[in-house]
């Protein structure tokens, strides 16, 4: 009897344990537990001395190439000397792993664990220790470019494509949608104001939240989760890492007055390896507008797979709630 056809599978813990420690020449006693199910499947893996994180890609969201952009880029970080998760090679030198899934050929990489943890509340230390190696890590990612391709962030990719691909998601909210458009033409607009021709450009992570970089005991910092990494004005990691201080404020776990201090002490040592020009400094706030819209087209997208427990009208509604207070927050159009 046929196997009928899937389009989102998980693979089994068990399996994956028992293969990858003949892969990699594991120690024996080495355990696998899923961590997330999501825009890939996460696991860990343990034994009494070692972390690893084994990530398994959906076809759907990364195709081979660009998984093969990603390993060739933390490749690079590392060779750096940017202290990144990074892939690990199997006893063959492989670095990325393909499974037979009920869907088709999954890809899976097999990263170092980044030792230490989340630290949300940062303080001044913590702050500039990540400015810095931010800006370390853009000195890499803005002078290569790589043999494969990753996702380009530009006002087509952020805000037109999102917005054509969401009109059917908003019939029923025309006001909402109308919002979307006129802030987005305000953006582009405003973008007029700046000379981007002396923007910094290269690969950026795009997801630069506390979540995604681990601070050891001694205050070093290891960054991962480069899934959405690809092509774009650099400032776009600064935006992101803004977003931490405008959620910490809607929460009312920090005050406005201390997430602009904050945010000025990582933007302050940032500049002093990496120096920002006026016009990227003026810019950071508005591509929050289109970080918004983007990841609100990357649930609607993958609404079949993951988002549908929680894409609904009200969620869509509140996003929208959202980008208005960012707007209200951070802009001046």
């Amino acid at each position: 009897m046929n196997t009928f056809p899937a389009q989102y599978s998980t693979l089994s813990a068990a399996a994956l344990k028992d293969y990858l420690i003949k892969a990699y020449q594991l120690n024996s006693a080495t355990t696998c537990r899923l961590l997330i199910r999501n825009v890939s499947d996460t696991y860990i893996l343990e034994n009494e001395n070692e972390k690893y994180i084994f990530k398994i890609y959906r076809d759907a969201h990364r195709k081979r190439n660009e998984i093969e952009a990603e390993v060739e880029l933390l490749n690079i970080l590392k060779e750096n000397g940017n202290s990144v998760s990074y892939p690990i090679a199997d006893v063959e030198g492989n670095q990325i792993q393909q499974f037979n899934a009920a869907e088709g050929l999954r890809n899976g990489i097999l990263f170092s664990f980044a030792k230490g943890k989340v630290i949300l509340d940062l303080e001044d230390k913590y702050l500039i220790q990540l400015g810095q190696d931010i800006a370390k890590l853009h000195q890499t990612t803005s002078s290569v470019k790589l043999n494969n391709p990753r996702p380009e962030f530009n006002f087509e990719t952020t805000l037109f494509e999102p917005l054509r691909d969401l009109k059917p998601h908003f019939n029923e909210m025309p006001e909402e949608f109308e919002y979307l458009r006129n802030i987005a033409d305000k953006v582009v607009k405003k973008f007029d104001d700046f000379n981007t021709s002396t923007f910094s450009y290269g690969y950026c992570h795009y997801d630069f939240f506390p979540k995604n970089f681990h601070f050891d005991e001694n205050g070093k910092i290891t960054f991962f989760d480069f899934d959405f990494a690809g092509e774009g004005y650099l400032i776009n990691d600064l935006m992101t890492f803004l977003n931490h201080y405008f959620f910490h404020q809607l929460n009312n776990l920090i005050t406005k007055e201390q997430a602009e201090k904050d945010f000025g002490t990582f933007l302050k040592a940032y500049q002093e390896v990496r120096p920002l020009t006026e016009d990227e400094l003026k810019a950071i706030p508005y591509l929050g507008i289109t970080f918004h819209i983007f990841f609100l087209k990357f649930f609607y997208d993958n609404y079949d797979d993951w988002s549908n427990a929680f894409l609904t009208p009200r969620y869509t509604k509140h996003r929208v709630e959202l980008i208005k207070k960012w707007e209200e927050l951070y802009c001046n159009f």
